[in-house]
């Protein structure tokens, strides 16, 4: 793991933003920070606790009512841009069982 990804697991931990799990098979938990580009565009970063990056993985952002504004993958460099939806809605992102993520719209800034 290299001194950016531990800092970050250990930010997201202290912040409690990633569950510990005590022996589960979910080892090394995931993290997605979004955050404005610009004044009408979102990016994210995505990744694991132990600094593995997330290429290709998949992220959504879903509308309070549930529909789908965005089926989208992270990049090369673990991140996605994307402008940003009006309205309520939170990004998803779903590395698989027990390695999801959630962002709501209120958090990004």
């Amino acid at each position: 793991m290299n001194a950016r990804s531990r800092c970050v697991a250990a930010l997201l931990v202290a912040l409690g933003a990633v569950p510990l799990f005590a022996g589960s098979a979910s080892a090394h938990p995931p993290f997605c920070i979004c955050k404005m580009a610009d004044a009408t565009t979102v990016r994210c970063e995505g990744g694991f606790a132990d600094g593995t990056g997330v290429p290709g993985v998949r992220l959504d952002v879903i509308r309070y009512d549930e529909t789908v504004a965005l089926e989208t993958k992270f990049g090369a460099d673990s991140t996605v841009s994307f402008k940003r939806p009006q309205g309520e809605f939170y990004v998803l992102f779903d590395a698989g069982p027990g390695q999801s993520f959630d962002v709501d719209y209120k958090d990004i800034q």
